[in-house]
């Protein structure tokens, strides 16, 4: 089958297309026919071996010291179950599904073999495998950090730094779904998309940084009840009068000395995200419903991966980058 292979860590050029020996499901596991996947910014750091501070030496015990130890990369997918191991009994043959393989990796391939109780669901029926695999990434990241996290509740304000990426996309659909207040930071060319999403107010940086005005004026925004940062050049410092004395910042991928200091001040909130099976079912329900769409970038073939990548570093991206992987 074809996969891409990785040769080392470093830029997107270690990416090749290669031809590897399919799996076979073993017991209790699903062999995916692969349809579709995404390159999220997790993929590109690993890639990168660019990992938060403090988590470096973790990140390579678990992927390989000085180079990958599995051989393909990739951790979400959307497509249809082709053959089940022994003992499988939450899918059948010919079932649509999407979810992730998380640290096991294998989703740039034609097919990835994974634990049928794994983090993997139904795909609903109102979505294509490019729309389910886009919606993974940012919307249990959101789900994470606003839902469980935050607890985010109607009438509450909520302002997203990041608001076109992956995670913000999502974020503000999960938000006005649970019925706040929600202002979104992006850049001239997202603005529009932004608020079609469902932002109250969008604020745009590329006008801010030339008329030389702040940004995040306190006198416009307070009070604020949750500042989600999804870019990662925020501080409790420089959004301590948006949130008063009351409001919370939340960080993504802070490094291992955020995390820990998080755990002591009730002003921050941070973490690792990580995946969930019920988590993944509630995502399938907002979809299903139409609470959520997913926003996808661009699409790239299988071969084209590192390309994908390119796309992913320039840190430009709409919503998600999606892999056409049938087809090759």
């Amino acid at each position: 089958m074809k996969a891409v292979c990785w040769q080392g860590y470093g830029g997107p050029e270690v990416l090749t297309l290669g031809d590897i020996a399919p799996p076979r499901p073993g017991a209790r596991q699903v062999l995916i026919k692969v349809h579709a996947a995404t390159v999220t910014a997790g993929d590109a750091r690993l890639r990168a071996m660019d990992v938060a501070p403090g988590f470096g030496l973790a990140t390579r015990l678990a992927f390989g010291l000085t180079k990958p130890r599995r051989r393909t990369p990739g951790m979400e997918f959307a497509g249809e179950v082709a053959e089940v191991g022994r003992g499988v009994s939450r899918f059948r043959v010919g079932e649509q599904v999407f979810g992730t393989a998380g640290m096991a990796l294998g989703a740039h391939a034609e097919y990835l073999c994974i634990d049928e109780n794994a983090v993997i669901c139904q795909t609903p029926a109102n979505l294509s495998h490019q729309q389910a695999v886009a919606a993974i990434f940012g919307g249990l990241t959101a789900i994470q950090f606003l839902r469980h996290k935050a607890s985010l509740r109607p009438g509450q304000r909520l302002l997203i730094n990041g608001a076109s990426g992956a995670v913000g996309t999502s974020a503000i659909q999960l938000a006005k779904a649970a019925g706040a207040w929600i202002c979104g930071v992006c850049s001239s060319a997202n603005t529009e998309l932004v608020r079609a999403l469902g932002a109250d107010e969008v604020l745009n940086y590329d006008t801010a940084s030339s008329k030389n005005t702040p940004l995040l004026d306190p006198e416009k925004l307070y009070p604020i009840d949750f500042i989600l940062d999804a870019v990662g050049n925020l501080t409790p410092k420089s959004c301590a009068q948006l949130l008063g004395s009351t409001g919370k910042l939340i960080q993504l991928n802070t490094g291992l000395m955020g995390n820990l200091w998080a755990v002591i001040n009730p002003r921050l909130i941070a973490g690792v995200a990580t995946e969930s099976a019920a988590d993944l079912q509630l995502l399938n329900t907002l979809l299903g419903s139409g609470k959520l769409v997913p926003v996808i970038d661009s699409v790239y073939s299988l071969a084209d991966i590192a390309s994908a990548h390119r796309r992913v570093d320039s840190r430009r991206k709409k919503g998600s980058v999606v892999i056409a992987v049938q087809g090759q």
